[in-house]
């Protein structure tokens, strides 16, 4: 289960979306996530998934290692789906109990409609992820962010904790695998036995996992303090970032989208 976790990982290959700005795959990912919340049809989610497909497509990243990473998040979508599925008041078309328990017309749309928007989001957020290094999701978010100056915000230490909580997923459930492996080893069983048993053999493996991550970050704020760093006051970039006409491009592109998209999403 842990290794289907891709966010946070970065997909090496040579292809279109890798060579965006960043800023673009940002501002990008952000508001395509937004537009799927102005969806009330069918046809806005056929854009969306359409529009999807073609990212993919152009990423070069294979389409199993995009939707590997979806199995992390099945509990929370089913119990999305059951929530709305049952809690939706509406025309009712099926009843259990003798009428107390009752699936609607409008809550069997709003769990699809749900599901569909959660499973988008999940994937556009790991596409950018995938496509983008943590060097350059830093750079990105800090001179999108750069306007926040004016008003005291600490935009690159901001854009830097969010850089190394990115890069440390990875890094943690590797650690987590290893420490799982020593436990089961040892006579450890994360699989079997109710939800309380299964928690509370959960607990040797989040104190070691607890213990690692603090050294780990101690020995990350001491690299840092040995090289003098102080924040990011006066510090220049060796590669600045400079928008290209593939990134203008990409812009257009998602302007076309989000016009067809939410116009044809609320008719």
């Amino acid at each position: 289960m842990l290794r289907d976790i891709t966010l946070g990982q970065y997909y090496q290959t040579d292809s279109v979306i890798h060579r965006l700005d960043p800023r673009v795959k940002l501002g990008g990912t952000i508001l395509f996530i937004l537009s799927l919340f102005f969806f009330q049809n069918i046809f806005g989610y056929l854009i969306a998934a359409l529009f999807l497909a073609v990212v993919i497509r152009l990423s070069k990243v294979p389409f199993r290692y995009i939707v590997r990473g979806m199995k992390a998040i099945l509990l929370l979508l089913m119990i999305t789906v059951v929530f709305n599925l049952f809690l939706t008041p509406g025309r009712p078309l099926l009843e259990f109990f003798g009428g107390r328990v009752r699936i609607t017309y409008e809550g069997l749309k709003l769990a699809a409609f749900m599901a569909i928007r959660l499973s988008f989001l999940i994937i556009g957020s790991s596409i950018m992820t995938l496509t983008t290094t943590p060097n350059h999701l830093t750079d990105g978010m800090e001179r999108m962010m750069r306007p926040l100056k004016l008003i005291k915000v600490p935009v690159h230490e901001i854009a830097m904790m969010m850089s190394i909580a990115l890069r440390f997923i990875p890094i943690l459930l590797e650690e987590t695998d290893k420490i799982m492996k020593a436990q089961t080893a040892r006579g450890a069983d994360f699989e079997n036995g109710n939800l309380i048993r299964r928690a509370k053999a959960m607990v040797p493996l989040l104190v070691p996992l607890f213990i690692s991550a603090i050294r780990r970050a101690n020995d990350l704020a001491m690299a840092m303090e040995a090289r003098c760093y102080r924040g990011g006051e006066g510090r220049t970039k060796m590669k600045p970032l400079i928008y290209q006409t593939r990134d203008r491009l990409a812009y257009l592109s998602l302007a076309v989208y989000l016009v067809c998209s939410i116009g044809l999403g609320r008719l």
